[in-house]
C-alpha cells in the first residue's frame, strides 16, 4: 500500500492493486483488527459500547465498503482500514512499552536481591541459596556484598547503603543492635546479623507488594472518566451518523466522501487516552515515590492529599528523636531510680527505656515488682517491697501528696522543655525524674516547608503543655494540643474535622493507629524494618519528617498530572472531532481515516509520555538532601 501511495505521486498504478489490497487488508483484519472486533461484539451483546467499538466500527465500515466498491467498479479504500489498524496497534505497542518502562522500577528493585547468603552452619559460614535462609540464622556479610534478608546485627560495624529502600543517598553507620534491610549494600566492614524476616516478610517484598497494589488501584476521579466513556462512545456514533447525513443529504457530496468523514470521526474520537490518563500517572507516581521511601497505598489516598489543609503530628518519635534521656533526678537518686526502674522493667515505653538505661549506668539493683498495673496515659503502679509504688505523669497526682518544693521543681524542669516523671510510695511523691527528647534535625525544615505550602501544623501529644509548647516553638509548629490520652487522639482529630479541616495525621503507625485511621490521610512513620502498613494510607520507610514533605509533594504532582492528562485527552477529542467531521473543509483542512488513526494513536502516546515525565518532576524535600550533601 505504501508503494502504491508513492506510485500515485508519479501517476503510476500497481498492476492488480485492488486484488493485492483485498488480500493484504483481509489478513490485517483477520489477525490484527480481530481483537478489537471481538471486544466490540462482546460489548454489543451486553448492550454497551467501549473504546474498541469505535476502532472496530471504523475499520469494518472502510473494509466492507471497499469490498462492495471493488465488486461494483468504484474506488476502494482498503488502505484506510489497514492503516487505521496499523496506527492503533502502533499506539498500543508504544503504550505497552511505556507501561513496561514504568513497571521496570519494581522489577529492578526485586532484581537487587542477593542470590545467596553466608549462613553459620556447624561452626562455619557456608553459602546457601536465599530461599533456604530461615528466621534465626546467623548471616555474615562482607564489604561490598548485599545484605540478603532483614535482621539485627550481632557483631561488627559498617556503613550500609540503604538508598534503594529509603531514598537516602548517604550510607548509614550500623553497629550491634541495629537493624539491616535485605538487598541493601554493605560498604566497608564485615558484619554478622541474625535473620528476623525472610521471603515475603522482608521490607523489600512488602514495598513491592504495596506499590503493585497502588498501581492497580483506582483514584475516585477515574470514576468520572468511566462515566464519560460510557456516554462518549454512543455520542461519537451519533455524531458520525450526523456527519454522514449532513455531508451526503444536505451538502450533497458523494456517498464515499460522506462515509470517509464519518469514519474519520469514529476513529479519531476513540477515548483511549482518557482511559490511560489516570492509571499511567498512578503507576509512575507510586513507583517514583517508592524510590524516595514513600509508600502510597492507593489512588484514593493520593487524591485526598490534595484536599489536606492541616497536618497533625504526634510528638515522641515523630517530631522528636524518640530516644529520651534522663537529665535530672530530684530526691534520693538511688531510691528514686531503684523504684522507677523496678516498676518500668516490664514497660516498652520510650521513657521507661531511658529510665532503665540510667539505672543500668548507675548500677542500681532492681527488685522484682508484684501486682504490676499499667494505667493508660498515666503511668504504672505495682507493689515494691510490700508497699504500693507508682511512676507516671501528673495525671496520677489526684489522690497523691506532693510537697510544694517538688511542685516548684517540677514546674522549673517543665519550663526547660523536659518531661517530668513522678515517683512515689504509699500515696506520696518521693522524687522526680526529668527526661528530655530533642527534635530531629529534619523536623524544623519539614515544618517550615509545610507552612510555605499554606498548611496549618498541629502537635498532638500526651505530654505536658509546657514541654510540648517548648518543642513546638523550637520547630515552628502553629498549634499544640497537649495532655491527650492515647485513646483520645482520634477524638481530637475528629474535632478538627468537625471544624471543616481536612486532616493528615503523622504518627508511628502502632500506638497511633486509631488517629491514623480517623484522619483523612494517615501517614505512618516507619522505624527500621517495622512498617505498620495497615495503619496509614501513606507509609514512610524512613523515620524522617522530610518524608512527609516528599509524600505530600509527590502525591500532589501525581494528581495534578492526572488532571492534566484528562484535560489533554478531552480537549484532544473536542478539537479533533470537528476537524475529522470536515468542519474546516472549506479551507482545505481535513483528515483521512488513516491520519485520524495516527492522530488517535498519538493522543494515547502523548498521555503516557506526560505520565512518564513525573520521573523528572522536582519533588519538595529532595532539595534539602542535595543541600545537605554540599554542606
Amino acid at each position: 500500500m505504501l508503494i502504491q501511495m508513492i506510485g500515485m505521486l508519479f501517476h503510476w498504478m500497481m498492476p492488480a492493486y485492488n486484488w493485492i489490497a483485498l488480500i493484504t487488508t483481509t489478513i490485517i483484519m483477520a489477525i490484527s483488527a480481530f481483537p478489537y472486533w471481538k471486544s466490540a461484539i462482546a460489548a454489543f451483546k451486553k448492550h454497551s459500547a467501549n473504546m474498541n467499538t469505535l476502532v472496530a466500527t471504523g475499520t469494518a465500515v472502510a473494509y466492507f465498503y471497499s469490498i462492495y466498491a471493488m465488486m461494483t467498479g468504484r474506488e476502494v479504500y482498503f488502505e484506510s482500514a489497514a492503516f487505521v489498524t496499523v496506527f492503533v496497534l502502533l499506539g498500543d505497542a508504544m503504550e505497552e512499552k511505556m507501561h513496561n518502562n514504568a513497571a521496570d522500577a519494581l522489577g529492578k528493585l526485586m532484581g537487587l536481591q542477593a542470590k545467596d547468603a553466608e549462613v553459620l552452619k556447624n561452626g562455619e559460614f557456608v553459602k546457601v541459596p536465599l530461599d533456604q535462609v530461615q528466621v534465626g540464622d546467623l548471616i555474615r556479610v562482607k564489604p561490598g556484598e548485599k545484605v540478603p534478608v532483614d535482621g539485627v546485627i550481632t557483631e561488627g560495624t559498617s556503613a550500609v547503603d540503604e538508598s534503594m529502600v529509603t531514598g537516602e543517598s548517604m550510607p548509614v553507620m550500623k553497629q550491634v543492635g541495629d537493624t539491616v534491610v535485605g538487598s541493601t549494600t554493605n560498604s566497608n566492614g564485615t558484619i554478622t546479623f541474625r535473620a528476623t524476616k525472610v521471603g515475603t516478610d522482608t521490607m523489600l517484598a512488602q514495598i513491592v507488594d504495596l506499590v503493585k497494589k497502588a498501581q492497580t488501584s483506582h483514584a475516585p476521579i477515574q470514576n468520572l472518566t468511566d462515566k464519560i466513556s460510557n456516554i462518549f462512545v454512543p455520542a461519537v456514533m451519533i455524531i458520525a451518523i450526523i456527519t454522514f447525513v449532513v455531508w451526503y443529504s444536505i451538502i450533497g457530496t458523494t456517498f464515499v466522501h460522506a462515509l470517509l468523514f464519518a469514519v474519520s470521526v469514529i476513529v479519531i474520537a476513540c477515548p483511549c487516552a482518557l482511559g490511560l490518563a489516570t492509571p499511567t500517572a498512578l503507576m509512575v507516581g507510586t513507583a517514583r515515590s517508592a524510590k524516595m521511601g514513600v509508600l502510597i497505598k492507593n489512588g484514593e489516598v493520593l487524591q485526598e492529599v490534595n484536599n489536606i489543609n492541616t497536618v497533625v503530628f504526634d510528638k515522641t518519635g515523630t517530631i522528636t528523636v524518640g530516644k529520651p534521656r534522663v537529665t535530672d533526678i530530684v530526691g534520693n537518686p538511688q531510691q528514686v531510680l531503684a523504684i522507677s526502674a523496678s516498676l518500668e522493667d516490664a514497660s516498652e515505653h520510650p521513657l521507661a527505656s531511658a529510665i532503665m538505661q540510667k539505672a543500668k549506668d548507675e548500677q542500681v539493683s532492681l527488685v522484682k515488682s508484684q501486682e504490676f498495673e499499667a494505667l493508660e496515659g498515666k503511668g504504672v503502679r505495682a507493689k515494691y517491697r510490700g508497699e504500693i509504688a507508682f511512676v507516671g505523669s501528673d495525671r496520677l497526682l489526684a489522690d497523691i501528696n506532693i510537697s510544694r518544693e517538688m511542685k516548684v521543681r517540677a514546674n522549673e524542669l517543665q519550663n526547660e522543655a523536659k518531661t517530668v516523671v513522678y515517683v512515689g510510695i504509699d500515696k506520696e511523691v518521693i522524687g522526680l525524674i526529668a527526661l528530655q527528647d530533642v527534635p530531629k534535625s529534619s523536623s524544623k525544615k519539614a515544618i517550615t516547608e509545610l507552612k510555605k505550602r499554606g498548611l496549618q501544623t498541629v502537635m498532638l501529644t500526651g505530654d505536658n503543655k509546657k514541654v510540648a509548647q517548648a518543642i513546638a516553638d523550637e520547630v515552628g509548629i502553629n498549634k499544640v494540643i497537649a495532655g491527650v490520652m492515647p485513646n483520645e487522639k482520634a477524638k481530637e482529630i475528629k474535632k478538627l474535622q468537625d471544624k471543616g479541616k481536612k486532616v493528615a495525621f503523622v504518627g508511628d503507625g502502632i500506638n497511633d493507629a486509631p488517629a491514623l485511621s480517623t484522619a483523612d490521610v494517615g501517614i505512618a512513620m516507619g522505624s527500621g524494618t517495622d512498617i505498620a502498613i495497615d495503619s496509614g494510607g501513606i507509609v514512610l520507610v524512613q523515620n524522617d519528617l522530610l518524608g512527609v514533605v516528599r509524600a505530600l509533594s509527590i502525591s500532589k504532582k501525581t494528581f495534578d498530572r492526572i488532571k492534566l492528562n484528562l484535560f489533554w485527552a478531552l480537549i484532544y477529542n473536542v478539537v479533533g472531532i470537528p476537524i475529522a467531521a470536515g468542519l474546516f473543509a472549506v479551507i482545505g483542512f481535513t483528515l483521512s481515516p488513516e491520519l485520524a488513526g495516527l492522530a488517535m494513536a498519538f493522543s494515547s502516546v502523548s498521555v503516557v509520555s506526560s505520565s512518564l515525565l513525573l520521573n523528572k518532576a522536582k519533588i519538595a524535600g529532595e532539595t534539602f538532601k542535595i543541600l545537605e550533601r554540599w554542606i
